[in-house]
């Protein structure tokens, strides 16, 4: 075992650890609920068309969610070190295929996804101007709300991670509060709630290969709103007995969030038609309007806006991390491994992935259903790159049997190859329904390779040329 594998395996670390159990799971929180539980299911319900198969959706995107748990937490917990999936496949696999996926969270899906949610946090304060205006703004406003979003969080960041673990508290609150507020309203305003809603329609119209088509393509919604649960191991150097602390913030934090996601959505069929919900995207905000009125919608779109405003701070948080883990082994962009010399947070990868963002952000605020389409720009990409996290449990069995695993995946190997056939069945749907959009990133992605090869392999063969030419 060479001696920067068994780095790998410690706990040392150049970072603050000031981040406890409970910031851990504020973060998994706050990673977890953004946009999607308030956005998702107008898309959801578009495909499926039908109220049976609309929760069959979010029960398995939660059951899912939960598998690639248990796998994630004994890589977390054998390697707490920042950077995440970005250091399991370092270690696994060949160093390129950790690379790739780097690049490819870089430029593909995870600087895509800030820009998503900023949106959203701009389409929801566009929905409260809606309410108490009676006119929408336009589209260069809901731009700049979301650009200065992108620029006010990773602002805050700068500025070390106490502060940010502070803020990440105070929105995982909210969160919870915002959730269980549209729960707790929904199905205690019986005068304006109607049980029949689920029933209408409780089935497709007919079972044929395009349902499970459907299926498929819906469950690239439920995913998204999943999605983040692995934030912690992000920023495991940070976090205070991350052995520990890490497996437990995944399994506490999906857990709870999975609860809320059934209850949500039971709350808007309660309140809503499917049909009203297949064609709202601020589905959140028509619920409370219907249950309380005016009053009700404005105060969940406020609420929507604030965790919006928190998920985003927690990827800028969390996703910068990964930046300066590549640079810190010299394979991104050099700037990127700089720490700031007070705060000791990477700030160089914070400002390079804003602006990243910046570029991401103004492509799609030009498309048409920028959204749904910046989703299924990513899905392909972050799947396969998912896969090859899922296997380097097995690799790493392999390949370091006698390292000491505080946690081992539950119902191994069968949890292990579940979810593989899992991923790898919604990898082909993805491919098929979404195939244009996939290609894209896919291709954005192979960019990576040409970079690799210029900064890593080239550069190796130039340092070990002029090490054989000394005397």
């Amino acid at each position: 075992m060479s001696q920067n594998d068994l780095k790998a395996f410690t706990e040392d670390t150049e970072m603050k650890r000031d981040l406890g159990l409970l910031e851990a799971v504020s973060i998994v929180i706050s990673r977890i609920i953004g946009s999607g539980i308030f956005r998702t299911p107008a898309p959801i319900m578009a495909l499926v068309a039908s109220t049976s198969l609309f929760g069959l959706v979010w029960v398995l995107g939660g059951l899912v969610t939960i598998f690639g748990a248990v796998i994630y937490a004994e890589l977390a917990a054998m390697m707490p070190r920042s950077g995440g999936p970005y250091e399991y496949l370092k270690v696994a696999f060949h160093p390129f295929w950790a690379f790739l996926r780097g690049w490819a969270m870089f430029f593909v899906s995870e600087t895509a996804s800030i820009a998503a949610v900023a949106l959203i946090f701009g389409e929801y304060l566009n929905a409260l101007w809606i309410i108490v205006y009676g006119e929408p703004f336009n589209r260069a406003i809901l731009y700049t709300v979301a650009l200065g979003t992108i620029w006010l969080l990773t602002w805050v960041n700068l500025y070390g991670v106490h502060m940010s673990g502070m803020v990440q508290n105070f929105f995982g609150f909210v969160k919870i509060a915002a959730v269980g507020s549209i729960i707790g309203v929904a199905f205690t305003s019986w005068s304006s709630g109607n049980w029949a809603n689920f029933a209408d329609p409780l089935f497709p119209e007919a079972w044929t290969g395009s349902t499970i088509l459907a299926v498929g393509a819906a469950m690239r919604y439920s995913f998204f709103a999943f999605s983040g649960w692995e934030g912690a191991t992000y920023i495991a150097e940070e976090i205070k007995n991350p052995r520990r602390n890490l497996p437990l913030s995944l399994f506490i934090g999906i857990g709870g969030v999975m609860v809320l996601y059934l209850g949500a959505n039971a709350a808007y069929l309660f309140q809503l038609p499917p049909a009203k919900i297949a064609e709202s995207p601020w589905v959140a905000t028509e619920v409370m309007t219907v249950a309380l009125g005016a009053s009700g919608g404005i105060l969940i779109s406020v609420a929507v806006m604030l965790n919006t405003f928190g998920n985003v701070s927690t990827q800028i948080l969390c996703k910068a991390r990964t930046w300066q883990a590549m640079a810190r082994d010299g394979m991104f962009f050099n700037w990127f491994a700089e720490l700031h010399p007070k705060y000791r947070t990477p700030n160089n990868a914070l400002i390079g992935q804003a602006l990243w963002g910046t570029v991401l952000l103004t492509f799609a605020i030009i498309a048409e259903n920028s959204y749904e389409m910046m989703i299924d720009f990513f899905s392909a990409t972050s799947t396969i790159f998912n896969i090859m996290v899922f296997a380097a449990v097995w690799a790493m069995r392999r390949k370091f049997p006698d390292v000491h695993r505080p946690y081992r995946a539950w119902l191994y190997p069968w949890s292990l190859i579940g979810i593989l056939a899992i991923y790898f069945v919604f990898l082909v749907i993805t491919l098929i329904t979404a195939f244009i959009p996939s290609l894209v990133g896919l291709l954005l992605t192979g960019s990576g390779a040409v970079y690799y090869y210029f900064k890593v392999v080239r550069g190796q063969r130039q340092n070990n040329a002029g090490e054989t030419r000394l005397p």
